[in-house]
């Protein structure tokens, strides 16, 4: 028999290679600005085209390379951090990934232009496919200019997998932000189809994110410094006034690189507990540094996600670190410590040898003649009028988001109306049900319509078509309102400006991330223009697939949820009639178009059956 273990071509393997470490590209883009960081730039351009499938190109004036480490960067495992195995667990630099230029150079064309303070001639490469095409010496600036050209050029499978252009620029703009963010010292600049779309000098790490995000966010910022024996951690987080359900901006860093760490999030969010709204974020800046030794960079990829090595006292530091600055902001209750003392105090890592103490069982006392079927219970049956403080009053109830259908018996949730059963046409009676169902008697039984998400059909279809017919009515506002947007926002805000005006928006730009809104649909009395706009703009930066429909059915599904009628607005028979006669008039009055129930119909066999007996 033959054998049938082989060794893969170094072409092969460098492609397999690159699946993990270049996604898309983003990855190349966050690659190189970090390379660039590394060797010591002051300055960094980016320049990309067609979302980077076209090119990609970073440029920096760091330390650049001589001739020979220029060739030998593109071999695999190559770096210049590590010597040692000891030295994967204590790097001071943005991380070791050794086959990084390896592998965008196998899904690409790489050209290269590099040059060092002390030599006289740069260094010029062409690559291809992990071929080398060409190599001379050249003129050139002091540092390196990388070009990445047609990215998945000799993987066609993975290059049509690409999102669209505006979709695979969002995450270059993501990339972007993380590294820029944190390295405030550095000129950052960044280009897309020929126009600079933000330009950020070096400058504090306030008025970096102030530049990142609008001038806005500068209000609210309050400002967290710890230092104790396990991290220093120093940043800004948000004031309670500034939570939102969409759209927050919430970075860690850790040892100079960007972190997702829900645990710490958690941390964070715990110090606003009853400060703000259940269901709201806030946003928060946060850099740790902590001892490389104390934690893994290699758990994922992407270097995203770290482990630490005591999860659970830096937990406490931070979520007491977070709620001492909101009580010296006067924005929670502080602790009980002398205004003069300095935050974190240090929290002890218990030893469970040395801390531990005896534990005895708790002592249980009890009253043994206590019938809590004799205590002092309204009697009902003495007094008619004791119903309504039995059941209460529904029109008095606090009006609150029932979980859908949450009094409705299981059997009733098993038999969607796929068509309508009756005419809507016909003089049919209807009932209010809490504010939040319509009742109404069907041919095979009782119908129960959820009278918000009716509406957001109705309002689904009403803004698409108006979208595509371009026929929405616009109501100027008495007093014009201005809008901060951040660099994402701003994008989304071009990106989708033809859609906004067929839908009544009326908005002009002032630069720098900085709006008017003059006009807004009409028939949105009560409603904030520019809360609604913005709602609208983060529901389309949360979408993936930018094909036109679905681009109009996104940012008209977010517009009916924002003005369909809340759960427990009351009706009157008019309007529900007009309610039920639009939606049975619509294209799928039995589902929301994001697929939620609107109707369901509890037969007659099912409620004859509760009365058989």
């Amino acid at each position: 028999m033959e054998d049938i273990i082989q060794l893969l071509p170094d072409s092969v393997a460098n492609q397999i290679a690159a699946g993990e470490v270049v996604q898309r590209p983003a990855s190349v883009v966050k690659e190189l600005m970090e390379n660039s960081i590394d060797a010591g730039a002051s300055k960094v351009q980016v320049i990309v085209t067609d979302g980077g499938r076209t090119l990609i190109q970073v440029i920096d004036d760091g330390k650049g390379m001589s001739e020979t480490d220029a060739r030998l960067a593109f071999e695999r495992h190559a770096t210049s951090k590590i010597k040692k195995t000891e030295d994967l667990f204590s790097l001071s630099t943005m991380g070791f990934r050794g086959e990084a230029l390896a592998s965008i150079v196998a899904v690409s064309q790489v050209e290269l232009v590099t040059c060092r303070p002390t030599d006289e001639l740069g260094t010029h490469i062409v690559m291809s496919g992990s071929q080398l095409e060409q190599q001379e010496p050249v003129m050139a600036p002091v540092g390196s200019n990388f070009k990445v050209k047609n990215l998945f050029f000799n993987i066609p499978a993975r290059r049509k997998f690409l999102k669209s252009t505006q979709t695979e620029f969002n995450n270059i703009l993501t990339e972007f932000e993380r590294v820029a963010l944190i390295n405030h010292n550095i000129d950052f600049s960044l280009t897309h189809n020929g126009v600079e779309t933000v330009t950020l000098p070096a400058s504090s790490f306030r008025q970096r994110i102030v530049n990142l995000f609008g001038k806005k966010i500068n209000s609210q910022l309050i400002e967290v410094d710890v230092d104790s024996s396990l991290i220093k951690m120093r940043g800004f987080v948000g004031t309670p006034e500034s939570s939102r359900k969409k759209g927050v901006q919430q970075y860690f860093f850790v040892n100079g690189r960007y972190m997702r760490h829900p645990y710490f999030a958690k941390a964070v969010a715990n110090a606003y507990e009853d400060i703000i709204p259940q269901g709201e974020q806030v946003p928060f800046f946060l850099c740790i540094d902590v001892e490389p030794s104390r934690i893994d960079v290699n758990i994922h990829p992407t270097k995203t996600e770290i482990k630490f090595e005591d999860e659970t006292s830096l937990w406490k530091i931070i979520s007491a670190a977070v709620r001492e600055s909101l009580g010296r902001f006067n924005a929670a209750p502080s602790l009980d410590f002398d205004d003069d003392l300095q935050l974190p105090i240090d929290i002890p890592v218990m030893d469970v040898e040395k801390d531990s103490v005896p534990v005895s069982a708790p002592r249980i006392s009890y009253t043994p003649g206590y019938n809590p079927f004799k205590s002092h219970m309204p009697d009902y049956r003495k007094n008619d009028n004791s119903w309504e403080a039995l059941y209460g009053d529904p029109v008095k109830e606090k009006r609150l988001d029932l979980s859908p259908f949450e009094d409705i018996p299981e059997t009733l949730v098993q038999s969607p109306v796929s068509e309508p059963l009756f005419n809507p046409g016909d003089s049919v009676p209807m009932y209010q049900y809490k504010g939040t169902y319509i009742l109404i008697p069907v041919k095979s039984g009782l119908m129960w319509v959820h009278q918000r998400r009716a509406h957001i059909r109705v309002l689904f279809e009403k803004f698409r078509s108006q979208m595509l017919s371009k026929q929405a009515v616009s109501q100027g506002l008495l007093f014009p309102e201005r809008l901060e947007a951040t660099v994402k926002e701003s994008v989304v805000i071009e990106a989708i400006s033809e859609e906004l005006i067929s839908l009544g928006f009326d908005i002009s730009s002032l630069g720098n991330g900085t709006y008017v809104l003059n006009g807004v649909p009409a028939e949105l009395d009560g409603l904030s223009p520019v809360k609604l706009l913005m709602d609208v703009i983060h529901s389309v930066m949360e979408q993936t697939n930018e094909a036109k429909d679905k681009l109009y059915d996104r940012i008209a599904l977010s517009m009916a949820k924002e003005v369909a009628i809340i759960v427990g607005q009351l009706l009157s028979a008019e309007e529900m009639n007009l309610l039920i006669e639009k939606l049975f008039a619509s294209s799928m009055p039995s589902r929301t178009p994001d697929g939620a129930i609107i109707t369901y119909v509890m037969g007659d066999n099912e409620i004859d059956r509760n009365f058989v007996r």
